[in-house]
């Protein structure tokens, strides 16, 4: 359960630099991020995780396995439950856990708060309320309690958090930092990062030891007010206490305050604390070298970069994204183009994600030519492209106006659908393409473009008005299309009634 709150914070903070440097916190957390091995999985655990469509009840799973008589236990269920929740397919959990509630198995009141938490999520807080209020007094304790609060936190209610920290507080629940650590974040995902200090010294006062996340969530508290003083203060208490193990995760939110305040030496030094602690960790080597690209210094990259190849068993994509897009940040082309062909003869599977970063990074230089060659040598020497590789070209092209090019790239990835089917286009790039099409294309490069569109898009005003621009540049009839519109179910607007005007000064 103590990871709830940190996942909430992540989820809803509106402070983008604050859930980056939270991804960092607990990245390097195994025990709140991970789910149990495949291999170790019963054949019930099988059979409910095959069903994906959160639409499909996986409650005729669980009575299917009953009338082939074969035994549930309450650790299998709660095994599953788990497993689910860390998906985040929180729908079927919860019909997992509501399943275990009525068949007469053990349900304690850790599988209630369990149940409780996924009520608010998949129906929402009043039915989170109506459960609460329907348990038995024996069953509400601290954890029901803490439930509640979670909910509570989620949805960014301060009055409410507050009269249930109360009321646990009256109670005597209030013996642990968890309850704490969500009032921390709920400030935290409010804007309200002042109060996060004051709440860390109340548990102190109430002696509660805060853990490694208490602290964590005031150090970042601290970093994003600029307070770099009393953000080195708690980083130093923390390591003073005998319960907490300091890791790599830390110190590089530390560093990474630093980094964005262009305080270098002091981000440095922060860094190589970091390092100390990273071990053998590939996100963190990740971590190291994004901060010193960002302070770029491409020797410390490089140098890391050694040493995670040195220190991990092997390199994930994930791992030659992070080194590549650091040297295209610092304009390293050459280096990037020599790491990608190490990546390319190594890899098992050719993941475009991976020389995607090169191609990005050679359009925002202006280099889009370059970008585009290097697309087709490599779909030359390996298979063809996803979708999200023209785009990316096509947006190359059309930042530098080159709109003949832009559409005709934009074509190449509406007609790879099926290469991607959750491929989704960019608006600016469809927005710019119907435009120019409008304005300067044939009537029949319109149309098909549009055709190609729809099945990614559905049908909007702007691809009609793209279509009329067209046909009354090249004097065709609008009527049919007017018709179409109106079959699409989208009115003639004030921009419509322009378009269609141009056919007055056309005639």
């Amino acid at each position: 359960m103590a990871s709830r709150v940190l996942f909430t914070t992540l989820n809803n903070t509106k402070n983008k630099t604050l859930t980056a440097d939270w991804l960092v916190t607990l990245a390097s957390t195994r025990a709140y991020c991970s789910t149990p091995n495949p291999e170790n999985r019963n054949n019930l655990h099988s059979r409910i995780n095959a069903v994906r469509d959160p639409n499909f009840s996986v409650a005729p799973v669980l009575q299917q396995w009953v009338k082939e008589g074969k035994d549930i236990k309450q650790f299998q269920l709660q095994r599953i439950i788990r497993d689910l929740r860390s998906r985040r397919r929180y729908t079927h959990a919860l019909e997992v856990s509501k399943w275990m509630s009525s068949s007469g198995l053990e349900f304690s009141s850790s599988d209630s708060a369990v149940q409780l938490d996924l009520i608010g999520r998949v129906d929402g807080l009043s039915a989170a309320e109506n459960f609460f209020s329907s348990l038995k007094d024996q069953d509400k304790t601290v954890k029901t309690y803490g439930a509640l609060l979670n909910c509570y936190v989620r949805e960014g209610l301060i009055d409410e958090s507050l009269a249930i920290m109360k009321k646990m507080k009256e109670m005597g629940f209030l013996s642990s930092p968890l309850t704490y650590n969500d009032l921390m974040c709920l400030y935290t995902n409010t804007g309200r990062l002042e109060k996060v200090p004051d709440v860390l010294f109340e548990m102190k006062v109430n002696g509660v030891s805060p853990d490694k996340f208490s602290y964590k969530i005031c150090i970042n508290s601290y970093g994003a007010r600029g307070d770099y003083n009393n953000m080195e203060n708690v980083l130093r208490e923390m390591g003073s206490q005998w319960h907490i193990q300091m890791d790599w995760g830390t110190y590089s939110v530390v560093a990474n305050y630093y980094v964005k305040a262009g305080l270098k030496e002091k981000a440095i030094h922060y860094l190589k604390e970091c390092e100390k602690n990273v071990s053998k960790d590939a996100l963190g080597y990740d971590h190291l070298i994004s901060s010193y690209a960002h302070l770029g210094n491409t020797y410390e990259m490089k140098r890391l970069w050694d040493l995670q190849k040195s220190k991990c068993k092997k390199q994930t994509n994930q791992n030659y994204i992070v080194m590549l897009g650091s040297l295209v940040k610092l304009g390293e082309f050459e280096e990037a183009e020599k790491l990608l062909d190490e990546w390319e003869s190594s890899c098992k599977t050719y993941d475009f994600r991976v020389p995607n970063v090169l191609l990005i990074g050679y359009c925002q230089k202006g280099l889009v030519e370059k970008a585009e060659a290097k697309l087709q040598d490599i779909i030359k020497r390996r298979k063809i492209a996803i979708p999200n590789c023209w785009s990316i070209i096509a947006t190359g092209y059309m930042n530098k106006n080159n709109m003949d090019k832009a559409f005709e790239c934009f074509k190449e990835a509406l007609a790879m659908e099926a290469e991607n089917q959750g491929w989704r286009p960019k608006e600016s790039l469809i927005s710019s393409i119907l435009s120019w099409l409008g304005e300067n294309g044939e009537v029949e490069d319109a149309e098909a473009f549009v055709k190609l569109l729809r099945i990614k898009v559905p049908a909007n005003r702007e691809m009609y008005h793209a279509l009329l621009k067209a046909y009354i540049r090249n004097g065709k009839e609008v009527e049919g299309l007017l018709e179409s519109m109106k079959g699409d179910e989208i009115d003639e607007d004030e921009e419509t009634i322009k378009v269609l005007s141009l056919r007055d000064r056309n005639s």
